[in-house]
């Protein structure tokens, strides 16, 4: 009978400290989820220019092309000075439209809105 009592405390033992090391493994879990959730809510800070090569997005680029004709430029013609596909140049352009950008001036050509 001592035997089991000895046995059962032990037991009971590391059932204790197995509980202990599983609330702080819970701690270090909550505090890492109050992390990541406060990364997820701050913004970006916005690069500074220091003179290097900034690359610029694919609309950018499209939009420039579009900016500098006063007539309106064809997909051809953005193709040319971009090397975008045919695929990237009408999604970029369904874009600029959508975000009030890019008016069409005919088919097959834009204008700057």
């Amino acid at each position: 009978m001592k035997h089991i009592r000895n046995d059962l405390r032990a037991l009971s033992k590391s059932l204790d400290q197995l509980k202990r090391k599983i609330e702080q493994i819970t701690k270090k879990v909550d505090k890492l989820d109050k992390v990541q959730a406060t990364r997820a809510r701050v913004k970006p800070v916005k690069k500074v220019s220091t003179g290097k090569k900034v690359k610029r997005t694919a609309i950018d680029s499209v939009m420039a092309v579009i900016n500098r004709s006063r007539k309106g430029v064809t997909t051809a013609q953005i193709k040319a000075k971009t090397g975008f596909d045919d695929r990237k140049i009408w999604d970029t352009i369904n874009r600029a439209k959508r975000q009030g950008m890019v008016k069409s001036a005919g088919k097959g050509i834009y204008i700057k809105a």
